[in-house]
């Protein structure tokens, strides 16, 4: 349970989506075995429709794990590119593999700390999807607008993080510092005069972020 929907509107959600691949399903059982976070299954098919409306053909993903949502973006596209960055040389290491096993094309991994390797990429995106560190989304913000195509869109993911964000009854001790930091994230993307904020309660909490043409 997410605190984000009541249990039956996730499980009903969850039901109709269609069936994933047996390599997606694959990935989905090794994620949940080694507590290893990926996007929820509902939050995967958003990514696809509005990547399908924007026909993207490229998107930047800062945080790669196991490679699932680069794998499933990139899927989306016809014949587009994803730059995904991970920080972890254990997870770029899996996430390569799982790319290639995928016979999916298109998909570069770049392993560093994302602002590091944001600063040394000259590139502009019509996408960019937002799902590491979740307490250093604000540090990720200035490099994703300069690097966002004007009518681009940035997606955050987990923004509500498991109710917390929402709901102070909810918060942990020990999670009061990323709860403070996202809260300041989305009322400053909810405000910032380039961008057109949604924050939506699905999986554990989306935040669709349109930039306008000014």
């Amino acid at each position: 349970m997410s605190n984000i929907n009541k249990e039956y509107i996730e499980d009903y959600i969850r039901d109709i989506i269609p069936e994933r691949t047996e390599f997606l399903r694959t990935l989905e059982k090794y994620a949940d075995e080694n507590r290893v976070p990926i996007v929820h299954s509902e939050v995967a098919e958003f990514l696809k429709v509005i990547i399908k409306i924007k026909g993207a053909k490229k998107i930047l993903e800062i945080g790669t794990a196991i490679g699932y949502s680069a794998i499933i973006m990139a899927s989306s596209m016809n014949k587009g590119k994803v730059i995904s960055i991970e920080r972890r040389e254990d997870m770029v290491k899996l996430a390569r593999e799982n790319i290639n096993k995928s016979q999916i094309g298109g998909i570069d991994v770049i392993q560093g700390e994302a602002q590091e390797v944001l600063y040394n990429i000259n590139e502009k995106f019509d996408i960019i999807f937002i799902d590491a560190a979740k307490g250093k989304y604000m540090d990720f913000l200035p490099f994703c607008i300069d690097m966002l195509e004007d009518n681009g869109i940035i997606i955050s993911d987990n923004v509500l993080f498991r109710g917390m964000v929402a709901n102070d009854d909810l918060v942990i001790r020990r999670k009061k510092t990323i709860v403070k930091r996202m809260r300041e994230y989305l009322k400053y993307i909810s405000r910032h005069p380039k961008l057109i904020t949604s924050i939506i309660p699905i999986g554990d909490g989306m935040a669709i972020s349109y930039k306008e043409d000014k």
